[in-house]
This record gives structure tokens, sequence and C-alpha cells, in this order.
């Protein structure tokens, strides 16, 4: 499974030393599969619920979501449904493995996904479709582990990093809080999102 990160030096909060963020990715991603189908279904209904009362997604037209994979991601299907119902146009991105990029495609139907890698579903190219990185209002980005400042750990793969560089609008994650932990050492080209969307309510970081 890819969605994104790079490989630097992170911390263990709970035990206060240095790991590496695939350590980290690791260890996380194992706690997340331990968590009990019905806590899961919570804290994801918590997460929808915190993002449907935020000015952000109320007063957002066009929305970057990716379609998540059944596990321990957070699903995605009541967001990318609960904004047509809502009017805004989503969009989902395709990811290009030659050079790591990205192209969102305007989504309408669940028709209009394949499955490529590791079982993801993306959308299928369509240059009608595009939707140009700054039309959307706000971007959903994906993560695996996170610090309060909005630092992430992604799946593998880069393509956030390379698509946030010059993505002027607004970046927010679910993130429950058994994926935060106290600091991820940040390096220069890495770009924090700017709003943490958690069971216990929207944090902004210093980005944000």
């Amino acid at each position: 499974m890819q969605r994104c990160c790079i490989v630097v030096i992170g911390f263990d909060n709970k035990r206060g030393g240095k790991m590496d963020k695939v350590e980290l990715r690791k260890n996380t991603i194992h706690t997340l599969k331990n968590v009990s189908k019905k806590e899961h279904k919570h804290i994801e209904e918590q997460l929808q619920e915190t993002v449907f009362q935020t000015e952000l997604w109320k007063n957002s037209q066009t929305v970057g979501i990716t379609i998540s994979q059944d596990g321990i991601e957070w699903d995605t299907k009541q967001i990318i449904e609960q904004g047509w119902k809502d009017g805004k146009k989503i969009a989902v991105p395709k990811c290009f493995h030659e050079n790591r990029s990205m192209i969102f495609y305007e989504f309408q139907s669940y028709d209009e996904l394949e499955v490529v890698y590791f079982n993801l579903k993306e959308p299928i190219p369509n240059e009608e479709r595009i939707v140009p990185k700054n039309n959307l209002d706000i971007l959903f980005v994906p993560g695996v582990v996170f610090d309060s400042s909005g630092y992430r750990i992604g799946f593998g793969g880069g393509y956030y990093d390379r698509f946030l560089m010059d993505y002027k609008h607004v970046t927010l994650s679910f993130v429950s809080e058994k994926q935060l932990i106290s600091r991820i050492p940040k390096e220069s080209h890495d770009i924090p999102v700017d709003y943490l969307v958690t069971e216990k309510g929207l944090i902004e970081t210093s980005r944000g």
C-alpha cells in the first residue's frame, strides 16, 4: 500500500527514544490493525462529524480526497458522498510512478475508478475531468503518523510531498489520537498540513 513519505528519524512519544520513520510507520500500522471494528467505526464517525461541522468544509466548493482502502485507513466514502449531497465538486488523485506526480480528476461515479497497484482505486484518466491543484479549496492528505505541528509520515512514495510544494490552499488530515506522537523531526522539504481532524475536534497546526 502506498500513499506517500520519505525516511528520516522520528521520536516515540511513549518511550522517548529515537525511532526511524519506517519503524514508526510499522508500529502505528500495527496499532491501527488491532483496533476493533466497533472502535474503528466509532472513531470514523467522530472524524466525519468533526469535519462536517467546520467552516472549512462548509465554505469549500471543490474537495480533493483519496479513495480509502478497507483496513487501517479512515473511510473517505462518507466524506465523498456527503460532498456530492452538498453540491461540492469532488476530485480524486491518479498517481504517476515515472515522476512520482499526481493529477486530480473530478469524480462523479464509482464507475469512473480502476483498480491499480496494491489494489488501490484511482480515477481512469480523462483529460476533460482534470482539476488543477489550486482549484482544490481543501485537500485531505493521508498519512500514518502525525505530530501536532502537522508533520506526517505517510504510506511511502512521496507523492503528496511533491504535490504540496506549490499547493496554495487548505490541507487537512484525518488523525486518530492513536496516530499522534510528540514530534516528527522535519527536513527542509517536509510540508505540514494546516489542520488535523481528530476524534476530539479540529486542531489548527502551526502552519494553519
